[in-house]
């Protein structure tokens, strides 16, 4: 080897050397810092703890919420909670642990985090503990408790079902017995779903949304196959759900259990969305006042009103009757369900 080429050589290993250096001070960095932030978050939790029991304890209403504040690194993606008072949240305080998606109702609570290749359900009771934990496939979407919270419903984005093209999302919604922390089954492989007359069996059926009524069985989802999408209402006892209306996705049950807010498809290529009421009695529709096209699963504040979260993070309010304009509820905020006190959740 000549002088010059050895000379190249050693500085080209130098360089090397350096990068691989400077890449694994890199990774030491990220390391230190995101042990940091976790001690960081867990001290503000622990902190929290007292204001946070008061809260869940207190009889009155309060909003479950993860944190999209990026100014705060150390408690980003925590669940979050705030006491509601006169239909406004109150100081937002750390409550739990990191999530994707969050809810609450009944006395028990649902934390859906990403691990890997799969999505971790945590199983919370009360007071936000942890009692249960189950692994399922796919990407956190949605989440919802059922009023009495004795049902939990999961919805995720999955790869590689069989009709779908490489690389191509497909969803699944699966219900939890949130009591025993065990799977009571998918709407695509467990229910029979129907759609008028014929039973929905097509290879590229999907299910996402689901949204729980007051009676401890009745469920309310979104079904999709050839481009069609229909709001289904079901029996978890039954194993059964049926098509009551059609272009109504990620629905959300009112809490007198008489409407459901939903988003609708007016546009395609790129999709547009338009939120609105949908009368169960007389099958009315009313449009909302956002006029955003906004990708979210609403969720009711009270009887009037209903939360949603923009891509920016940062939680609206807007009126059921389709009045009026739409309102900043709680900034850095998203997948926000409104809870109310201690109660003993359904067994």
């Amino acid at each position: 080897m000549r002088r010059g080429s050895s000379g190249r050589v050693a500085a080209f290993v130098a360089l090397s050397v350096a990068c691989v250096l400077a890449a694994t001070a890199s990774v030491v960095v990220a390391v230190v810092g995101g042990r940091a932030d976790r001690r960081a978050a867990e001290r503000s939790v622990a902190a929290a703890r007292p204001a946070v029991a008061r809260t869940l304890a207190g009889g009155r209403p309060f909003v479950l919420f993860r944190s999209a504040d990026r100014d705060h690194a150390s408690t980003l993606g925590r669940m979050t909670v705030a006491a509601i008072r006169d239909g406004r949240p109150g100081r937002p305080r750390p409550a739990g642990p990191s999530c994707d998606r969050v809810a609450f109702a009944g006395g028990r609570g649902l934390c859906l985090e990403v691990t890997g290749a799969s999505l971790r359900a945590a199983v919370l009771d009360a007071r936000l503990g942890t009692v249960h934990e189950l692994e399922l496939p796919g990407i956190p979407s949605r989440a919802r408790v059922s009023p009495d919270g004795r049902w939990g419903g999961v919805t995720a984005f999955l790869v590689g079902h069989g009709y779908a093209a490489p690389g191509a999302f497909s969803t699944a919604a699966t219900i939890v017995d949130l009591s025993t922390g065990r799977i009571v089954g998918t709407l695509e492989q467990n229910f029979r779903v129907m759609v008028g007359e014929r039973a929905l069996t097509a290879r590229d059926r999907n299910f996402w949304g689901l949204t729980f009524a007051a009676d401890g069985d009745t469920f309310y989802a979104t079904a999709a196959s050839g481009g069609r999408t229909w709001l289904v209402k079901g029996s978890i006892r039954a194993r059964t759900a049926r098509a009551i209306h059609e272009n109504v996705e990620c629905p959300s049950l009112s809490p007198d259990g008489t409407r459901i807010g939903y988003k609708k498809a007016v546009g395609h290529d790129p999709t547009v969305w338009r939120f609105g009421v949908l009368d169960l009695a007389t099958g009315r529709e009313t449009p909302l006042a956002e006029t955003r096209s906004i990708d979210d699963q609403l969720a009711w504040l009270d009887d009037g009103r209903l939360l949603y979260a923009d891509t920016r993070g940062t939680t609206w309010v807007v009126r059921a009757d389709g009045r009026g304009r739409p309102a900043r509820w709680l900034r850095a905020a998203d997948s926000a369900t409104v809870g109310r006190g201690l109660r003993p959740p359904a067994t």
